[in-house]
């Protein structure tokens, strides 16, 4: 009878840890659907197959680097290219990843290991506001239901967004390319009204960029770019960090 109790309010717990999980992804969802589709659109202009650009989404589950991994393509970057401009633009996640595992430690390491292979910025943002449900019991329930939501919700829009690509006319879909320079400066302008230098950097990559087009794939120069552009932030930050 009191393992019966038990196992009842484990399930009652766990029930309600997963549904709060999904009830605050839930405008994760919102704000990833019409971005993934538009993904999905791009990566099927540039040539990407329905399978493909969904499973980018399945494996990857990064906005920016999605995005710039099917703007790649369409300009005919390798693979290598692709690959170390992903890993650049990726790397925050590294720290995000160490932030969440030594935040959340009340939760196992079996748990926190997978879960942080779903973090982005959004609900690594969402989950660092939640730090108590990592302390009580099934707590890993709802970081798990938090990045699930957002997750199936990324790669839906991204298939959805394959399917649109396939129907809508050409001419539409490509001009759908402005996307990808506005999600950018979208994220790039708040930075710019904190710190001007920021603003900066952004020109330098630009002008690398340009400089490495003369004489190298365009694959290259993007990755020149970002790199060399980031390495300048060092110096041009560093007295602000001091």
């Amino acid at each position: 009878m009191v393992t019966n109790t038990i196992e009842k309010k484990d399930t009652s717990q766990a029930i309600h840890m997963i549904k709060k999980g999904i009830a605050v992804g839930f405008p994760i969802m919102l704000g990833y659907l019409p971005i993934a589709i538009t993904y999905g659109v791009l990566a099927k202009s540039a040539g990407m197959s329905l399978v493909e650009l969904t499973m980018m989404s399945v494996l990857v589950f990064a906005g920016a680097s999605q995005f710039m991994g099917a703007n790649m393509i369409a300009v005919g970057a390798g693979a290598v290219e692709i690959i170390v401009a992903t890993f650049v633009l990726n790397f925050r996640h590294f720290v995000m990843s160490l932030s969440f595992m030594n935040r959340l430690r009340g939760i196992g390491l079996n748990w926190k290991v997978p879960l942080s292979l779903g973090l982005t910025d959004e609900t690594f943002a969402v989950s660092s506001l939640h730090p108590k449900e990592a302390k009580v019991e099934k707590g890993a329930l709802f970081y798990t239901a938090l990045i699930v939501t957002a997750y199936f919700s990324w790669v839906f829009g991204s298939f959805l967004g394959g399917v649109l690509g396939e129907i809508i006319p050409e001419k539409l879909s490509q001009s759908m390319g402005i996307a990808l320079y506005a999600m950018f400066i979208g994220l790039l302008v708040p930075s710019v009204k904190k710190e001007i230098k920021v603003g900066l950097i952004a020109i330098i990559a630009m002008l690398i960029n340009t400089i490495c087009t003369q004489f190298m794939s365009d694959g290259w120069a993007i990755v020149f770019g970002t790199v060399l552009g980031g390495l300048s932030g060092i110096y041009l930050l560093k007295g602000d960090q001091s």
